[in-house]
């Protein structure tokens, strides 16, 4: 088992390594050349004119990072405000309750992530100094930027939890002030923070690497910083994935079980709702997104190493991808105020209004800003060069990616949120027919919506293919096509602070409400009288519950929107890398690619089949992990108890995350063995295969993601506006949005890195395939078939070794 561990964590190091290569492959270099031979231009070769003034790239670059550190301070003072908001004693010993086990359950992971990165560490210490001949100096120069890396990962996912637990009470007691604007800009500016926090910390850490490493090695040192971030993000993202939803569906069910009302005290399962709220819907997606974000920027920068000739024009163009990301990453700032500034002037006065109306208004004003900011900056920056229309086209790129994430979360909307017809027609269709015509429903506007938003995704990229067929090869190289989607999934980043504020918004919505009920506030003697005393307001309960409920169905739609957005990024991202691995492939004569072959149709449909046996074993540990944590909250709940007793909140707690690592060790090792087995197979099946991955991989996580998010909202509806809850109805939609917690929050969102990684891997073992065949030994039969049998070993061990006992 060991070897085994040891074996996945080796090639889960290299295949991270061959990213930085995406672009070696597309270019007239020698096959075999290494990031080592990486070569980033001297930055202050490249130079601008700014209103007569000469400034280097590596200038630019400096005072950039520089005014990103203001943005840095920013996040960091709302943080503060957030902090200095004030709130109830009772409600803050709630909140300092799910911190804790919040914090626990980081701890936990934190020593998982050692231990991985120590034999991590290993691989990399054998793999260049010994097979490179790299220094020893050198080798930990690289350790140290994966370790960073990876930190980095972790502490997004710690500094968003942080905020929100702090958030989550102090949403909480607004809401009984009766004004409901304070009850959407805590948990929004709470979610501003997050992201101005992950985006300026990422691009000042790319700007230290890229500015101050010696050039020789500054290759490798992006090499570590990528390493470690994928190891963490990956691990934070499945596992709170895994661990979210046992929780949730464990609580959910005790409200059908015991006639009990939503977040009752007395349910002990309720704290590990609340924790698991943050571990699925706030460390993973802050850990993903600081790692998609960061291997985007160092693949593009790595095309532009490598398939642009000239260096003047290499620097000018890094300076400008990172120009574009400064202005975005402070404009996005910008629109947070223009947005709070309009909602002012709308709400202030007002008792009542859309929850929703905010959010897409932000969505709406950032992407604005940022359209416009990539026809300034790119003009600004690139309208000297010697193709002067190639800074409109490289706009309108990009452009193409940042319509995407103003596009999808309104194409998500139509089916997720609770003024949607589907939402409601499920409401409709529960009423007569139960459970059963609910879940059918939700499954059709899943359907439905994944046929939409890929729709969407192709005619964007559709865009970015056709503008490059104006005259772009003569700049970028032969396969600018390749560059071109790698700048749409940049362009849908450029709202990065935006995109994990709306989604981190849906958390601290779903934590102040549990907060409200697990409280007790109203029933504490002479409540009314000490709030008007020591906070100079009367509270309205009834309408403070109102608020946090609506509130909640707004986050719900929000986290659902923010879903797409990161897997078609991560889909274009594959599509991109796969690119990479066919010219590969044609270069050494390996590949001939036709739809006759035996080997692509078996490929397409073995990449269909790992899609459907991740779903599946991903839905088995939450299955199982939320049988055993249901069986533990119904011998220990105890009706005539005024709440819960904390070491059985902790004891739902253990059981969580017991089974989300459990769940996360039989994935990685099938997944990795599947792909490398597969890669020995043939070249045309392999192509195939990942083919497949990615674009029913992407379908299936559309559908999983909204089918899961209307079931949610219906549920709102029944509570909220038709006031039914503990009737049929009610318990219809239960079992409804039960189903749909690992569709949304477990599978769809955890296939987001499934399918980077698969890619990635395919990288390494079609390397490694070629250097054996190159030898003249053809073994390929010895290799496939025992990675073939642990693959099938551990995709049995994710079902049959984690079933419920029957």
């Amino acid at each position: 088992m060991y070897k085994i561990i040891y074996l996945v964590i080796m090639e889960k190091a290299r295949n991270i390594f061959l990213l930085l290569m995406v672009a070696l492959f597309k270019s007239n270099l020698s096959v075999y050349a290494s990031d080592v031979n990486l070569a980033i231009p001297d930055l202050h070769e490249g130079t601008f004119c700014f209103f007569g003034e000469t400034v280097t790239s590596w200038s630019f670059l400096f005072y950039g990072a520089l005014i990103i550190m203001g943005t840095l301070g920013f996040s960091l003072l709302l943080f503060k405000q957030v902090k200095q908001l004030p709130s109830h004693d009772s409600m803050l010993r709630v909140a300092s309750t799910i911190y804790t086990t919040c914090r626990t359950y980081l701890f936990q992971q934190g020593k998982f992530l050692l231990m991985l990165f120590a034999l991590v560490g290993v691989v990399l210490f054998i793999y260049f100094l010994g097979l490179l001949g790299q220094s020893f100096a050198v080798v930990l120069q690289v350790l140290l930027f994966s370790i960073v890396g990876m930190a980095g990962s972790y502490m997004v996912a710690w500094y968003g939890i942080r905020v929100n637990t702090y958030a989550n009470a102090r949403t909480a007691f607004a809401s009984l002030r009766g004004r409901p604007l304070d009850v959407v800009n805590i948990p929004l500016k709470a979610g501003m923070s997050v992201g101005l926090f992950l985006i300026s910390l990422e691009l000042v850490l790319m700007v230290i690497i890229l500015l101050f490493v010696p050039r020789d090695i500054v290759g490798i040192c992006f090499l570590g910083f990528a390493i470690g971030e994928s190891l963490g993000a990956s691990a934070l993202r499945i596992a709170g994935g895994i661990f979210t939803k046992i929780a949730d569906i464990g609580s959910d069910l005790m409200k059908v079980v015991f006639k009990v009302k939503e977040d009752d005290p007395r349910n002990p399962g309720v704290i590990a709702d609340c924790t698991g709220d943050n571990a699925g819907d706030s460390v993973g997606p802050t850990a993903d997104g600081f790692e998609t974000y960061g291997v985007t920027g160092v693949s593009l920068i790595t095309f532009i190493a490598l398939a642009v000739r000239e260096v003047d024009i290499q620097a000018k163009l890094i300076v400008w991808i990172f120009g574009m990301r400064f202005l975005m990453d402070f404009l996005s700032g910008c629109s947070f105020f223009i947005n709070q500034w309009i909602s002012k002037k709308l709400y202030e006065n007002r008792e009542d209004f859309d929850f929703e109306s905010p959010l897409m208004r932000l969505i709406v004003t950032s992407s604005i800003l940022c359209i416009s900011a990539s026809f300034f900056m790119s003009h600004l920056l690139l309208g000297d060069m010697k193709d002067t229309t190639l800074w409109w086209k490289l706009a309108i790129i990009i452009s193409c990616g940042t319509l995407a994430a103003l596009l999808i979360p309104e194409f998500t909307k139509l089916f997720t949120s609770s003024k949607s017809t589907h939402v409601k027609e499920i409401v409709s269709a529960s009423r007569e027919g139960g459970a059963s015509l609910n879940i059918l429903s939700g499954i059709v506007a899943g359907y439905f919506s994944a046929f939409w938003t890929g729709l969407l995704i192709v005619v964007l990229m559709a865009a970015a293919y056709f503008t490059t067929l104006t005259g772009l090869s003569e700049t970028l190289g032969p396969h600018a096509t390749i560059f071109a989607f790698g700048l749409v999934a940049f362009g849908s980043l450029c709202m990065g602070p935006v995109t994990i504020a709306v989604d981190s918004y849906g958390p601290v919505t779903d934590n102040a409400q549990s907060i409200f009920e697990l409280s007790q506030i109203e029933q504490i003697p002479n409540i009314e009288k000490s709030i008007e005393k020591d906070y100079g307001f009367k509270p309205d309960f009834k309408k403070g519950k109102y608020y946090l409920e609506s509130n909640d169905s707004a986050g719900n739609t929000f986290k659902a929107t923010a879903k797409p957005v990161l897997i078609g990024t991560a889909v274009i991202g594959a599509t991109t890398m796969i690119f990479s691995i066919i010219l590969l492939l044609e270069k050494v004569g390996l590949l001939n690619l036709s739809l006759t072959d035996a080997p692509v149709v078996l490929g397409l449909i073995c990449g269909g089949a790992v899609v459907f046996w991740f779903s599946g074993a991903s839905m088995q540990a939450v299955t199982t992990g939320a049988y055993r944590a249901v069986m533990f909250i119904k011998e220990t709940f105890n009706m005539d108890k005024k709440e819960a007793n904390i070491e059985d909140s902790k004891s739902v707690v253990k059981i969580c995350t017991q089974y989300a690592q459990k769940g996360m060790w039989n994935i990685f090792i099938a997944l990795m063995s599947l792909t490398l087995a597969f890669a020995f197979i043939d070249a045309n099946f392999f192509v195939s295969y990942l083919i497949s991955i990615a674009i029913i991989g992407l379908f299936q996580a559309i559908y999983m993601a909204n089918a899961g998010g209307s079931w949610d909202n219906a549920k709102k509806i029944v509570e909220v506006e038709l006031k039914e809850k503990n009737t049929p109805l009610h318990e219809a939609v239960v079992v409804g949005d039960t189903v749909g917690d690992p569709f949304k929050d477990t599978s769809s969102v955890s296939l987001n890195p499934i399918i980077k990684f698969s890619t990635l891997f395919g990288l390494l073992a079609t390397e490694i395939c070629i250097k054996m065949k190159e030898t003249g030994g053809n073994i390929s039969i010895y290799i496939t078939i025992p990675f073939l049998i642990v693959g099938l070993f551990f995709v049995w061990r994710s079902f049959y070794r984690t079933r419920i006992p029957t």
